[in-house]
């Protein structure tokens, strides 16, 4: 099976493999040719080709995944209105990065900025690379089929077009580049034009990858390739200016009725909230296209630092403990009713105690040697701050909710931070149909939409409650569609697009932000840098 571990093996066991990848300055997006003949004399078993398919898979996790401050997940939740970064006391002032980000002042000279820029622009290189290469292969000649090579060529083709529909999200207009060196300086194409490149991938790729299955967990079956479709096609109308409801709802059903495989044959709704977040998730019947990691493998998601709390080791009974980094913002932890089951699993909240015991956490920091109690505020409280909305700057140790929705177990537990982090998962499908058929149906909930919505929010309450709780095409409006989908997915990367399409991104106030009323910082800046090393760059409108 392809889990990490034997991903790991692959890329890292024998001959060390090297590929030809991006440059630092990432605009001319030329590669460093270290040797052709070594090219010429590597692909010689079907090990070094799964190695050279692998390994935009493996760079793929510095830049989607919450593993550090500066990716692609970082840009999609800190400008949005559910997360946020806080200064909280001495910690976390960092630049201002994470306050700009939450009042969407950035500019064009973010370091963060410019490291999500490179770190997906170097994954479109080893695309482009091991594309290159593979595509001159005999698979005869290495001891494998046409079959076999032709489903890993459609992978790495889909894969790319991932990285494409990020970068796309993010900056809009962009170069499109599918050949290693050339152009040396690509030109910015308009944001139509590179979805339709996207477009045409996915849609001749897709159906040549394998079903999804546990031999395929950390690469990309046709369940991944269908979820991409999804998304893009749910975001066709802001992108491009045309909408295709109905071919993400073709995209989604290719998914729902089986036929794309999934774990265990065909991909089900988890029956409670934690079994797609747990640390044995890697065989999760949700499970779309998640990055396989592994505590035993020696490749652990290491997610800790940017969400944790410097006493987690105590609260949860691990060796780990974090930064103070990440926390719920108050507006949007206030949507949760008081029975939302998600509210009790998925956060650290309120007192808290040593792992199984009544005793409390002390704090060290404003609240040093006295219990440590989470709040839904972020204000100077122990200064008197005791009304108010407080502010990015105004936090403390204990402001805001924590997040706790990936559980990695105790030190104790044999699956001990075996988690895998879920990039498609099979909710996000029933969210996408059901807003495809409202949208379709002039923003007015039909009763397919009511009843997909229904089943993932049935996992989110007592049976006792559930009457109350569930919606009707009367109570299923596009604005609680929308605060629905972010209770739901909160912590996973999704919200900035979310907001953005339903043309709240400017124009809503949450918080500590206010509405900028700028339909530019729909998108970022390319960065300064990237600019100055390529003159065929074009900024975007407004920076």
């Amino acid at each position: 099976m392809f889990i990490m571990k034997n991903i790991k093996k692959i890329l890292f066991s024998g001959s060390v493999f090297t590929l030809l990848f991006l440059g630092a300055g990432c605009t001319k997006l030329n590669e460093t040719v270290y040797s052709d003949l070594y090219k010429d004399n590597f692909y010689k078993s079907r090990t070094e080709v799964l190695q050279a398919a692998l390994r935009p898979m493996t760079h793929l996790q510095s830049w989607i995944a919450p593993i550090r401050g500066d990716g692609y997940y970082y840009h999609a939740e800190m400008c949005s209105d559910q997360v946020a970064w806080p200064q909280k006391g001495r910690h976390a002032y960092d630049n201002g990065d994470h306050i700009r980000q939450h009042y969407h002042t950035w500019t064009d000279n973010e370091g963060r900025m410019r490291n999500a820029w490179v770190g997906i622009w170097t994954g479109v290189g080893y695309c482009n690379a091991a594309i290159e290469d593979l595509e001159k292969l005999n698979p005869g000649n290495i001891g494998m089929s046409e079959t076999e090579m032709k489903a890993i060529l459609a992978e790495l083709h889909v894969l790319r077009a991932f990285h494409y529909i990020k970068l796309m999200d993010l900056w809009g207009n962009i170069p499109v580049v599918t050949q290693v060196g050339l152009p040396a300086n690509p030109a910015t194409q308009p944001r139509a034009e590179v979805f339709k490149f996207i477009q045409t991938e996915l849609e001749t790729f897709t159906p040549q990858l394998l079903p999804y299955s546990a031999e395929l967990v950390g690469r990309i079956g046709q369940t991944g390739g269908y979820a991409m479709m999804a998304e893009l096609y749910l975001n066709a109308e802001k992108w491009t200016g045309t909408a295709m409801w109905d071919k993400c709802i073709a995209a989604c059903d290719k998914i729902l009725g089986g036929t794309a495989g999934g774990l265990g044959g065909a991909p089900k709704l988890a029956p409670n909230l934690t079994e797609t977040f747990a640390n044995t998730n890697r065989t999760a019947p949700e499970a779309l296209f998640q990055y396989a990691y592994s505590n035993k493998g020696g490749f652990v998601w290491d997610f800790i630092p940017l969400f944790g709390f410097s006493n987690m080791s105590a609260a949860l009974d691990v060796g780990y403990a974090g930064n103070n980094g990440y926390v719920v913002i108050p507006t949007f932890f206030d949507t949760y009713a008081e029975n939302d089951i998600r509210k009790k699993e998925w956060f650290l909240f309120g007192p808290q105690y040593k792992f199984g015991t009544t005793t409390p956490i002390l704090g060290t920091e404003e609240y040093n040697g006295k219990p440590l109690i989470y709040v839904n505020t972020i204000r100077r409280e122990t200064e008197g701050e005791v009304s108010g909305p407080g502010g990015m700057t105004r936090g403390e140790e204990n402001s805001g909710a924590r997040f706790n929705k990936y559980k990695t177990g105790r030190l104790s537990d044999p699956n001990y931070r075996e988690n895998h982090f879920m990039i498609y998962r099979l909710t996000e499908i029933y969210f996408d149909k059901a807003e495809a058929l409202m949208r379709k149906n002039g923003g007015s909930a039909t009763q397919e939409a009511v009843n997909l919505i229904n089943e993932s929010r049935k996992r989110a309450f007592s049976d006792a409650d559930w009457q109350t709780a569930r919606y009707t095409p009367a109570t299923l409006t596009m604005d609680e569609l929308l605060a629905e989908k972010g209770r739901e997915f909160i912590f996973e990367g999704k919200r900035r697009t979310d907001i953005i399409r339903f043309g709240r991104f400017n124009t809503g106030t949450w918080w500590d932000h206010t509405a900028t009323n700028n339909p530019n910082r729909e998108i970022y800046p390319i960065p300064s840098t990237q600019l100055a090393n390529n003159p065929n760059l074009k900024q975007n409108p407004g920076y």
